[in-house]
């Protein structure tokens, strides 16, 4: 895809490199979209404009579309144009990198080879080790964040993505210049202004207005499946790591996007009890707020909720989202509705942990005979 062009200075022509690369990248697997398609027929002529309007400080985002899933939970997604895409996958493959060398080990979203799997294993590790192979009694803290997409404040989000920047690119280059100006754009773009709202319209009133943008205040909140809002939240909340890791100095800690968690040993049980409001605290300097709801503080034997499953000493169970999604899929899959790659994907994590029990009453249930 790459394209030389006379004129350029050696800067813009590594500008013009990238953004081919990042074009490629945002092209992947999703061709079938009549939008996109209808960019890639007049790729290289959009691509050109596109570096001209970076290069030239001109870009800015585009409304894209917005609509609401069902599932696993009702949630509102944005969906950016291919253009934007483009963009976000310029910035991701500059700074991501830099990034991801610095973040904790044990923040497993949206990282490469640290996803769900490797959190719940680690997830088990740390348990196992705390409890020296289940012979003590240990206790976890499970921490959740209210509304994290919807209440991020955008000019501390900008200011951490800047000081990344600044580290990153210590002399300042151009190339700190242009994409202190894509983080910008993208950061503080009002997404809610000129989107087509597609799908069931009536949708958007059974969300709770702390769950859409569309009701958040001024400089609050960015949209939920970005590639850049992926990073961005991983930029942001390794503040919360640190602190939990660095400065209070918890070595079993794991966290997946706003859900995190902390186990300690039976002698830091008084300890933790006090440093829990100063979690609390350290969240509201980042304009954030803990979710009381969906936060607690008990023996492991209880068990600690997490990515869709629940830890105990010794073993894990499938949490009961991940049992009714896998249900009704069977159910779905007999009628011919979803693939029967889907179901596989849903009976994945209860064959991985041997939920034999479970699996044969979701057959029942759904009126098929269990033969794994």
């Amino acid at each position: 895809m790459e394209k030389e062009l006379k004129g350029l200075s050696e800067f813009e022509d590594l500008v013009h490199f990238k953004l081919y690369r990042a074009c490629e990248d945002a092209l992947r697997h999703k061709l079938n979209s009549p939008h996109v398609s209808a960019f890639v027929v007049e790729l290289v002529p959009n691509l050109e404009l596109l570096f001209h309007d970076i290069i030239h400080r001109t870009y800015h985002p585009r409304p894209g579309i917005a609509f609401v899933v069902k599932e696993p939970v009702k949630r509102e997604v944005f969906a950016a144009q291919i253009r934007d895409r483009i963009i976000h996958h310029f910035i991701f493959n500059e700074v991501a990198p830099w990034w991801i060398k610095r973040f904790s080990y044990d923040s497993y979203s949206c990282i490469e080879q640290r996803g769900n799997l490797f959190g719940i294993q680690r997830c088990v590790k740390q348990l196992r080790k705390a409890s020296h192979n289940y012979t003590e009694t240990v206790w976890v803290y499970k921490g959740d964040i209210s509304s994290f997409f919807m209440s991020l404040p955008r000019q501390k989000l900008y200011e951490r993505a800047l000081w990344g920047l600044e580290h990153q690119f210590k002399r300042k280059d151009p190339m700190f210049d242009l994409l202190k100006y894509l983080w910008y754009e993208i950061i503080f773009d009002e997404p809610t202004i000129g989107v087509e709202k597609r799908g069931d319209l009536s949708l958007w009133k059974e969300l709770p207005p702390e769950k859409s943008l569309f009701h958040q205040p001024l400089g609050r909140g960015i949209v939920i499946g970005n590639l850049s809002s992926q990073l961005l939240s991983n930029i942001y909340l390794d503040l919360l790591d640190r602190f939990i890791k660095i400065e209070l100095g918890y070595k079993f800690y794991g966290r997946y996007v706003d859900d995190f968690y902390i186990i300690v040993r039976e002698s830091e049980r008084e300890k933790l009890l006090k440093d829990i409001p100063r979690i609390e605290n350290q969240l509201i300097k980042m304009g954030l707020t803990i979710n009381r709801r969906k936060t607690n503080f008990q023996i492991a034997d209880k068990g600690l909720p997490f990515l869709g499953t629940v830890v105990y000493p010794g073993r894990v169970i499938p949490g009961k989202r991940i049992r009714k999604s896998t249900q009704r899929a069977l159910i779905e899959y007999t009628a011919g509705v979803v693939s029967e790659e889907t179901l596989i994907s849903y009976l994945g994590l209860l064959i991985h942990y041997n939920s034999k029990k479970i699996l044969g009453k979701i057959f029942d249930k759904a009126g098929q005979d269990y033969n794994f």
